[in-house]
């Protein structure tokens, strides 16, 4: 996880952990109708774990075993149903308003401009995440900070979508977007993501 500290004007790599996840959801009505006997579906049950810092972490199961609920509801990305678990950042309880603003949640599904760079994506990133006292210049260096760790950075004014022109190779745009990075690649362009 990447937090930003004002005064340092830099990064720094903190750890996430969790334990004891519960999360509910109201059983559906047709569900219920069926027989089901509860209320609630149980879809996380006392899961714990922890992300961190230059540790490579997979979440790893079956399609539909709640993996991306397991991602979403200690980044507090889940608003409906239920949650019971305690959720730490480097040892501390964490703040939801906080959190939110010095983190970012790479989804599942491609979700940018078509006409970016992504030199502008990660930029436009930072506009929203980062506080707007935060001078432009410094802004634009934490955007060539980024870019240099994810390895990006000698692409930055390639066109996101555009991938036959100059834009990022699947493989890359699976390495800018993490949740389920190595879906629909095959082996060789699986172990480049990795």
């Amino acid at each position: 996880m990447l937090h930003y500290r004002p005064k340092l004007n830099t990064f720094e790599l903190l750890t996430l952990s969790f334990d004891n996840a519960q999360y509910f959801v109201d059983a559906p009505k047709k569900l219920r109708e069926q027989g089901f006997p509860s209320q609630k579906l149980h879809l996380l049950r006392d899961d714990s774990g922890a992300l961190r810092p230059g540790v490579l972490t997979a979440l790893m199961g079956a399609s539909g075993a709640s993996k991306t609920t397991l991602l979403d509801v200690p980044s507090g990305r889940k608003t409906g149903g239920y949650i019971e678990m305690d959720i730490m950042v480097e040892g501390h309880p964490k703040v939801q308003q906080t959190y939110a603003r010095v983190s970012g949640f790479c989804e599942q599904t491609d979700v940018y401009s078509l006409l970016l760079t992504l030199w502008e994506l990660v930029m436009f990133s930072a506009w929203l995440r980062l506080p707007k006292d935060i001078p432009s210049d410094k802004r634009s260096g934490f955007v060539a900070e980024v870019l240099q760790m994810i390895e990006l950075d000698e692409i930055k004014d390639a066109i996101v979508s555009v991938t036959s022109v100059s834009g990022l190779s699947v493989e890359q745009r699976k390495w800018l977007f993490m949740d389920e990075p190595t879906s629909d690649l095959n082996a060789r362009a699986a172990t480049i993501v990795m």
